[in-house]
């Protein structure tokens, strides 16, 4: 029964539509410009059940606010790709109904990066394919990287959206490698910004540091690492996605700032569970909104998902207040936690674990080993991992996505040898390492039940996807009982 209950991105597509032509509920699109009021409390319906956006300090005027104000030529916003619904990214299902409601017309699908490359004709659908079916924004990135000089090659091997081909736009013609990614969450930064360790343990190397104020930062922003801090991955957006003809000024930098750091997104209510912060539990985002961010889940830290722990054993006084049905997911969600932590399996070959200090190849430990920060699930120790799911023989095939060969210089990739084909050298696309291929930061795992698919390169169409990847990468042995707790887990988030 609990299966059942776990929906993928179509049918929040159209759980959603029923619910604005039926239900009155007001369209949850933003688009720029709209002057609404952002309140401190905001509820989306999504299939399985309701996300919560809170606002420190709100309700906030959005009139000429920045981030909701389409400042350049192309009628984007920040919130074009980062929308409330979405837990502040970009869902699949939201960009099809975007394209279904507006066409090309509409300021998503601008050709900078909306579209699979700007030589296309703009107007078909075939065109912004990536966006539309897989939610990918182009991200065009200079080959070689500006000061730095690689230990390895790059060749275009297919290329289905014929940008890294192009005269223009391309590897050759313009120096420039495209690879398609999904919008980061814009929300939660508390976390994101977090700093446990004072150094890179996956690097053995000093944090970055921010070249405007000379303190360390997290290194946790974007999926490449391209820049370091919030203010700088503005300005890169600015340019590259927002189209602006000329930089945001400090208070345009400020406002935004301001609104990022204040916003926290999470799913609060399960249709099968019911509110998750029910019955001691503290689920939700009231305990991201309170908490206190950067801890290490464990070695006596607060673990991982342990806000779910008042559900692993409910007296029997308040499981007689409750459904079967909603026993039944409170407690398969308790066990997920549980799996999440104590589940230990063998991890190989992973660039920044198992390389470049190492820490053995294999090595044993759970999903918390990289997954550790309390409340958010990202890694207290900041730097990019390799999982493999851009990396061949491990990506699931998508040929959809640029293939690229890659081949070492110098040094073979410790895990992959001379030559590595891959959708998305990730991190080596901003260091020039080979050892860097594949490579990419970790993402929260908050809202995921707003924002399917997964993965950096959209690979994992919904949560149980992602789980089975897991499983096939490093041979788990999962059962199908844990693959439906961490399911519904991951789900409650």
């Amino acid at each position: 029964m609990i299966r059942g209950l776990v929906l993928g991105a179509a049918t929040i597509a159209f759980a959603a539509a029923v619910a604005f032509a039926q239900g009155g509920e007001k369209d949850p699109w933003w688009d720029p410009d709209e002057g609404r009021v952002f309140p401190a409390s905001l509820d989306y319906r999504n299939a399985n059940g309701t996300l919560r956006l809170l606002l420190d300090n709100g309700p906030m005027e959005t009139k000429d606010h920045p981030f909701f104000t389409a400042i350049g030529p192309n009628g984007r916003a920040c919130v074009t790709c980062h929308q409330p619904a979405d837990a502040m990214s970009l869902s699949a299902a939201s960009a099809a109904r975007q394209w279904q409601r507006n066409g090309a017309k509409d300021p998503l699908f601008a050709a900078s990066d909306g579209s699979n490359c700007p030589s296309l004709p703009q107007g078909e659908r075939a065109s912004h394919s990536l966006l539309i079916d897989h939610g990918l924004i182009r991200i065009a990135r200079p080959w070689p990287p500006k000061n730095v000089k690689p230990d390895f090659t790059i060749e275009v091997v297919r290329d289905p959206s014929t940008c890294n081909l192009d005269a223009r736009y391309g590897l050759k013609g313009a120096g420039m490698v495209s690879v398609f990614r999904r919008p980061r969450p814009v929300a939660n930064f508390k976390y994101i910004e977090a700093m446990g360790f004072a150094y890179d343990p996956k690097a053995g190397m000093p944090l970055p540091v921010d070249p405007e104020t000379g303190k360390p930062v997290s290194g946790n922003l974007m999926a490449d690492g391209r820049v370091p801090t919030l203010e700088a991955q503005m300005r890169d957006a600015a340019g590259a996605h927002l189209g602006f003809l000329k930089n945001l000024d400090k208070g345009d930098i400020a406002r935004i700032l301001d609104f990022e750091r204040r916003i926290y997104a999470a799913q609060q209510i399960d249709v099968a569970g019911g509110p998750l912060d029910g019955d001691g539990s503290m689920g939700g985002t009231k305990t991201l909104q309170v908490s206190q961010a950067g801890r290490l889940g464990s070695d006596g830290g607060i673990p991982v998902w342990s806000e779910f722990e008042a559900w692993e054993k409910m007296p029997a006084a308040v499981k007689a207040k409750l459904s079967p049905e909603v026993v039944a997911f409170r407690e398969s969600v308790a066990r997920g936690a549980r799996v999440f932590r104590d589940k230990t399996f063998l991890i190989t070959d992973t660039a920044g674990i198992n390389s470049p200090i190492g820490f053995g190849n294999p090595v044993r430990n759970s999903c918390v080993f990289c997954h550790n920060m309390s409340y958010m699930g990202m890694d207290v120790a900041p730097g990019q991992v390799d999982l493999g799911t851009t990396n061949q023989p491990f990506a699931d095939p998508a040929p959809h996505l640029p293939l690229f060969r890659v081949t070492c210089t110098g040094k073979p990739h410790p895990h992959y040898g001379r030559t590595i084909l891959t959708s998305d050298p990730g991190f080596a696309l901003t260091t020039g390492k080979c050892a860097d291929v594949g490579r990419i930061t970790l993402q929260s795992l908050r809202g995921m039940s707003a924002r399917a698919p997964f993965f950096s390169n959209g690979s994992a169409k919904d949560i149980r996807t992602v789980i089975d990847y897991y499983e096939r990468r490093y041979s788990i042995g999962y059962t199908e009982q844990e693959k439906r707790d961490l399911e519904n887990l991951m789900r409650a988030l």
